[in-house]
């Protein structure tokens, strides 16, 4: 008989911190009694209203209805006794999974599917397709082998992984001394709201950004393979940018010879209101990568990679062991299911209209909060400083409500797709009275 490994409660935080970092929340996820969009403390039996959703990764919830059926739980199970190499071992799991998502969230501009455990995978081997892409148009065109540079924006984060610390820059601490590539990063030309008081300053950084990207095209001729942009830069501020700047971006791609990668890992799967971010935004990219609410790693991508012989058409050119996780996916197709049949894209819209009207109120009401900002659910304020954000978060953590930060002094929110209006409301309120608490003290 297997031996009973359930720790106390009391034990948890003490037992990782033999071996790890403990720097994170001091509550012990109960994941039975968590329901809904509320996280319980299996110290305490505390609630907390849940805006972080691990990261923006949980898309409907815990303990989901249609989640904790008997049918559901089997299959989670079965997939999860024997961890396959989907590669080359396939199953019907595997093939309900990638059917589902063509029939829901993947949009039919891109024929081409590749998964992967994790997003900053997703982003590694979107490069490696452009790397490829680009190296091949060279040499059909009598050109030396180049193709091995992506173009990247300040106030990035695209993951952790070799190449792509080259073009994450959020943080210092997160690729402090790690070899990274000489890339051209270009200054991100994010809007300030509202929008009305700054558009000309906005126009003219835009112009200088798409100067700099034409320069940098110039002087690194035929070596750039892609442009690499968050839509909406999540890690870095929630930093939003005009439509008509992306759209720019899509004609510089085009010519120029260069792949137009969309990292939707954070905007993706139905946060912005749309099951992707640049349907909402009117542009559409070459290559999409995704992970986070997808629960599987991946990118989806346009018959525009067929212009040669492409890494979709030798077999092992980018590939894994895992291929991605199957029981990632058979919990993914039920997300996909649920997401489609409870209508939450258009749930997402509405009540993300909500919090946007309420950050933005609470903008008008207290001194020191501004640049309410939003695309869907995906909404964020600034406040003073660094310092008060911290202490901001804190305290919301005090108040029974879990935020994230982002950039200098973001308070970013990140509710389940399935929120209701009830708990927006619930959130302005607990927020409003911790925000009192710090900015008044």
């Amino acid at each position: 008989m297997a031996p009973n490994l359930r720790l106390p409660p009391s034990a948890v935080h003490d037992t990782l911190r033999r071996h790890l970092l403990v720097s994170g929340h001091p509550i012990v996820l109960d994941l039975e009694r968590s329901h809904g969009p509320w996280a319980v403390d299996e110290l305490t039996a505390d609630e907390y209203l849940d805006f972080a959703s691990f990261y923006a990764s949980n898309p409907v919830g815990y303990n989901h209805p249609s989640m904790v059926t008997d049918e559901m739980q089997h299959r989670l199970a079965r997939a999860a006794t024997t961890k396959v190499g989907n590669p080359d071992f396939y199953t019907s799991y595997f093939a309900e999974f990638v059917d589902t998502l063509s029939r829901t969230a993947a949009p039919p501009q891109f024929p081409h599917y590749f998964f992967v455990e994790g997003g900053a995978l997703a982003i590694e081997n979107a490069m490696k397709a452009a790397f490829d892409w680009k190296v091949r148009k060279n040499l059909s065109a009598g050109r030396p082998a180049l193709g091995s540079q992506i173009l990247h924006f300040q106030n990035a984060f695209h993951g952790r992984a070799g190449y792509t610390l080259s073009v994450t820059n959020t943080e210092p601490a997160k690729t402090l001394h790690f070899p990274k590539f000489d890339w051209p990063r270009i200054q991100a030309p994010s809007v300030s709201f509202p929008l009305g008081g700054h558009l000309d300053e906005l126009l003219e950084r835009e112009r200088v950004a798409v100067q700099a990207i034409e320069r940098a095209f110039d002087t690194r001729e035929h070596d750039i393979a892609a442009i690499l942009i968050e839509p909406v830069q999540g890690e870095g501020g929630d930093n939003h940018f005009r439509p008509e700047f992306l759209r720019k971006l899509r004609t510089i791609a085009d010519e120029r010879e260069a792949l137009l990668i969309f990292d939707e890992v954070q905007t993706g799967v139905g946060l912005t209101g749309a099951w992707w971010a640049h349907q909402k935004l009117g542009v559409l990219p070459d290559i999409v990568a995704f992970a986070k609410k997808m629960q599987v790693g991946g990118i989806l991508v346009s018959r525009r990679i067929d212009d040669v012989e492409s890494v979709f058409q030798v077999p092992g050119r980018i590939s894994s062991t895992w291929g991605g996780s199957l029981v990632d996916m058979v919990r993914a197709t039920r997300i996909l299911e649920i997401i489609d049949g409870e209508g939450l894209i258009e749930n997402a819209e509405q009540r993300g209209t909500e919090l946007l009207h309420g950050l933005a109120a609470l903008a008008e009401r207290l001194p020191g909060v501004s640049n309410a900002r939003g695309l869907g659910l995906m909404c964020a304020i600034d406040l003073p400083s660094t310092d008060v954000r911290n202490a901001a978060l804190k305290r919301c953590f005090q108040d029974r409500l879990i935020l994230l930060g982002c950039g200098a002094r973001s308070l970013r929110f990140r509710p389940f797709l399935c929120v209701d209006a009830a708990s927006i409301q619930l959130c302005l309120e607990r927020l409003e009275g911790s925000l009192r608490a710090v900015l008044e003290h």
